[in-house]
């Protein structure tokens, strides 16, 4: 039996959707299922610790990375894994997996079945599968969640593009602030940093590439702090970071480690899978191998 957990508001009813366009897939195939749909924050978790007792062959979850972070936490510990079939306006997990865009196809590869383990991270209780942020994008993100405009460009299929719009309207005010970071005990010191982004995976905010090496199961994170530049500097950088190449920029610090400690003159946004988690002060970790994926 495959379980699907959908968010049927993800990607403004993109979710519920692609579920349609799955479930007549299933039947055809004859396939045994048991679908559940999230009506609050965090159901999704408390649907994947129950299907993950009953011993499915996966739990998959349909709707955008806020959706696969709540499953994923609930099968953290199981040897269920986890699927996805995307379903919202970024698909950064997906992207990084390999995962692809069409339905059909995803469904294909989650009934052939074939699993392999990723790190990820963790933040306080919760666990992070792509890209942990801090500072100018976890207000970025914090931003984003209530903006009116996302959902219009969701409905254009533009939903990449409601970042770069919270993005220029956080950068009105935005102040960048001193910070220190210890990266497996050693002290690093930044002036003026804007950003600091932890990464398990290349890319968040639907495809910016802000740790380009960064890979999902090599025991480490890459971090990228963006510090000591002017705002049109920043808006200058900022396209490059589509394609990765902000990362010559001498603005630009690329280090790697596995345990990060973040402190700052003033509390920072922190956020992770596009979800607002905590503030600084923050540790954030590495747990190798512990999420089953198909």
């Amino acid at each position: 039996m495959y379980g699907f957990i959908v968010n049927q508001i993800s990607g403004n009813g993109k979710g519920l959707k692609v579920w349609k366009k799955v479930e007549t897939l299933l039947q055809e195939k004859r396939i045994h299922y048991q679908v559940r749909f999230t009506e609050r924050p965090k159901h999704a978790t408390e649907i994947a610790k129950e299907l993950s007792s009953r011993q499915c062959h996966a739990v998959i979850a349909i709707g955008g990375d806020g959706t696969v972070h709540e499953v994923a936490n609930g099968l953290i510990g199981s040897n269920i894994p986890l699927g996805i079939i995307p379903g919202g306006s970024g698909n950064d997990l997906a992207r990084a997996l390999d995962i692809p865009a069409d339905y059909k196809k995803a469904l294909e590869r989650i009934l052939i079945g074939k699993k392999r383990k990723m790190d990820i991270g963790r933040v306080g209780e919760e666990y992070c599968m792509t890209v942990t942020g801090i500072g100018f994008d976890g207000k970025v993100a914090e931003v984003n969640q209530g903006a009116k405009y996302k959902n219009w460009m969701n409905r254009m299929r533009l939903g990449g593009l409601s970042y770069v719009l919270s993005l220029l309207q956080v950068l009105l005010n935005y102040r960048p602030v001193n910070v220190e970071l210890t990266i497996d005990g050693k002290a690093f010191s930044f002036l003026d940093a804007w950003l600091i982004a932890i990464a398990n995976t290349s890319s968040y905010g639907g495809g910016i590439k802000i740790c380009p090496d960064a890979c999902h199961d090599d025991g480490l994170f890459d971090i990228c702090v963006v510090h000591d530049l002017s705002k049109w500097e920043l808006i200058r950088t900022f396209p490059k970071t589509y394609t990765g190449r902000h990362v010559t920029h001498p603005s630009v610090t690329m280090l790697k480690g596995e345990n990060v400690e973040v402190t700052a003159e003033s509390p920072l946004i922190v956020q992770s899978d596009g979800e607002i988690l905590a503030r600084t002060p923050v540790k954030v970790t590495i747990r190798r191998e512990a999420l089953w994926v198909i």
